[in-house]
Order: structure tokens, then sequence, then C-alpha cells
């Protein structure tokens, strides 16, 4: 699949990122894989898939689902753990992904080889590369080094961009700006379809959402804390008559 291709099943829709944790009681390629496939049948123009869960979790969504798959490794406890190095980006294409997602940040790499090495084998493997970013810099240096794409998915988690909240939109507008041949996806704190469309707007070429749709711990726990929060209020007899 090539970049146009790859935009033209994408472009002006929803991604879902189908991963669970270590201790998640999702934690489990077969229910991954149900998740991807719940996510396809809702509408999800492609899934992101992965993490924690590595290449098992990538082949076993690769052969459940039909749309376009991002696929990722998490690895190790470096800063750069997202597809962090040329072997694991490799890796991940072997398996299948038509896009392999890793950290694209200005921060050296575990295995000490540039950015440019991971980008350069995966499309040697026929796919195509989203470059996760944090900041405006981190995306002009992955679009020089050949990334096809760039996610906004690393802010709020480096030194420089720690502390901040909420969706970055101010991040995708600026990539949108400085790297104009490259599609931006929005990712990272998306919580609601309001903001989610708001990314569209102001630029973005397709949104992913993961906890707010895959994750059901937090789904309850967000439920829980609005119910737990709002206290008693005024009685009002409620009139049962005519109900089953």
């Amino acid at each position: 699949m090539n970049r146009a291709e790859l935009l033209d099943r994408i472009g002006g829709g929803l991604i879902v990122s189908c991963q669970a944790g270590t201790g998640h009681a999702l934690r489990d390629t077969a229910t991954i894989a149900r998740l991807a496939r719940a996510a396809a049948d809702g509408g999800a123009v492609a899934v992101r898939c992965g993490g924690v869960g590595g290449l098992d979790d990538v082949a076993a969504v690769r052969a459940a689902v039909d749309v376009p798959m991002i696929g990722l490794t998490k690895q190790g406890r470096d800063p750069v753990f997202i597809t962090p190095t040329v072997d694991a980006a490799r890796a991940v294409a072997r398996c299948g992904a038509d896009v392999v997602a890793l950290d694209g940040t200005v921060r050296p790499r575990p295995d000490g080889a540039p950015l440019a090495a991971s980008i350069d084998a995966v499309h040697e493997l026929g796919a195509l590369v989203m470059a996760d970013v944090a900041t405006v810099q981190d995306g002009l240096r992955a679009a020089a080094a050949g990334a096809d794409l760039l996610a906004t998915t690393l802010s709020g988690y480096t030194a420089e961009t720690a502390g901040l909240t909420g969706a970055d939109l101010a991040l995708v507008t600026a990539l949108c700006n400085g790297a104009p041949d490259l599609p931006v996806v929005a990712e990272g704190r998306y919580h609601s379809p309001d903001v989610a469309a708001a990314a569209i707007r102001a630029g973005a070429t397709a949104v992913v959402v993961g906890t707010a749709i895959t994750d059901p711990t937090w789904i309850t726990r967000s439920f829980a804390h609005a119910v737990t929060q709002a206290g008693p209020g005024p009685t009002h007899p409620i009139d049962l008559r005519g109900q089953p």
C-alpha cells in the first residue's frame, strides 16, 4: 500500500488504538484481535496495535481485520521505547503492518542508529512509517528523515512537553503548517467525539482514539467518578405505571 492509497482509506476518519498493557484485564492477544474487529465493525478506518503485546498482537490483528493496520512494539525502559530500533521496525513490518509507528522525537535511540535508518528499513520492506512526535521540531526532523505520516502521539510524554493535559490541537495545526506535504494524524488524549472532531477541523488527516473506546477500566472509572462526585440531588417521585 502506498501513501496515496493509505490516505484514500483513512482520510477524514477514525483510527482506533487496540492495546492493553501488562496487568490489564484485557492483556490477551486474542482479546486485542476481537477489539480490533469490533472497532472495524464500528467504522474505524484503520487500527493501531502492538505495543506491550508486541508482534503477537500485530500478527493477530492483521489476521482479524481488513482495514489498514498501524503496528508498533513497546520495548525497554529508555525514553525511546516505541518501535525503538531498526530491528524492531523491520520485525513489525514483516508481521504485515501497512504502517509502522515509531518514536520520531529528537531523542537518541537505544541502538544508536539515526531515525532515518529505521525509516529506510521499513520502506525497503514495502511499508510506510508514522513518526510519533511531541513537537514541531520533532516533526520537521522526522519529515526530513523520510517519514510518511506524522502523529502527535508523544505530546505531553517527553521532558519538554511534560505537564500538558488534554488533546494538543495546537500541535496538530502547527505540524500542518510546518510540514504541509505530510499527513498529520492527531493522537493523544482524544477522549470525546467533540475533541476528535475538533482535530479534523484543525487540519488532521485522521484521529487516533484508544483509551476512550477500548479501555473499559478507564471508561468505568470515568463514569464511577462522575456518579460518586454528583452527590444526592432533589428527590422526585417516580411513576412506574405502565412500565414493565
